[in-house]
């Protein structure tokens, strides 16, 4: 068969592939609507209990030409990448160069603070997924909101991490924190300036916009055989 015209393919929306879930694709579609990129929004379905079946990805998972095949996935025409944190680099990269930092100071900034982000999810995921969650949980509300604290006094007063101009781990930031919210109401209470954070990002006119259509995803969170979802 041959090979699509290149004005064929530069027409062509990317291709988001993920699990019908938030989990790590959410701040993702995030970046994609604020840069109003038109993009195909590919959710794979999980089975039911008992055997929860990822059939739906496994049976294409290495049909696709990724390098390392998993999800989520971006294919961007000729582009093809895995690896959440990545992908928010290469949105941001393709549509602003602000959105990783307009200086080599808040470069820096915006790497730490996705790893970061990074460790912080993953532990907030681990409790998540723990069979013994119930039992754990009282202790990670005691332990996590110190690093909320941190994290809030790292901001100060800035609007966004960086200062004046949002970057992509502005996206990350929002939803580890939307997570906790729905796991705990109440816990950015204390942190003033996280609560107008999340409120000025929720107001952003393409994010607002999406989060009142349809497409958006409130839950679940995580996947079906999760604790908390």
């Amino acid at each position: 068969m041959s090979a699509e015209p290149a004005e064929k393919r530069a027409r062509m929306p990317l291709k988001l592939g993920y699990w019908k879930i938030r989990g790590l694709a959410q701040p993702i579609r995030l970046l994609l609507k604020y840069t109003e990129t038109e993009f195909e929004d590919i959710r794979y379905e999980q089975g039911d209990a008992p055997d929860y079946s990822r059939e739906s990805w496994l049976s294409v998972k290495f049909t696709m030409g990724l390098d390392f095949p998993n999800l989520p996935y971006l294919f961007d025409g000729d582009v093809k990448l895995t690896q959440s944190t990545p992908i928010l680099r290469y949105i941001a990269r393709k549509h602003d160069l602000d959105l990783c930092g307009k200086t080599d100071a808040q470069i820096m900034a915006v790497d730490m603070m996705a790893d970061e982000v990074a460790d912080f999810r993953r532990g907030f995921t681990g409790l998540c997924y723990d069979r013994d969650m119930a039992s754990k949980r009282d202790d990670y509300l005691k332990a996590v909101k110190p690093r909320i604290k941190r994290i809030s006094d790292y901001l100060g007063q800035k609007p966004w991490i960086t200062g004046d101009s949002i970057t992509f781990v502005d996206f990350m930031l929002y939803e580890i924190m939307d997570h906790h919210r729905l796991f705990e109401s109440g816990l950015l209470d204390d942190c003033a300036n996280l609560k107008e954070f999340m409120d000025r990002f929720e107001a952003l006119p393409t994010i607002k916009e999406y989060m009142k259509s349809d497409e958006f995803l409130q839950r679940p969170v995580n996947s079906k055989y999760a604790k908390w979802k």
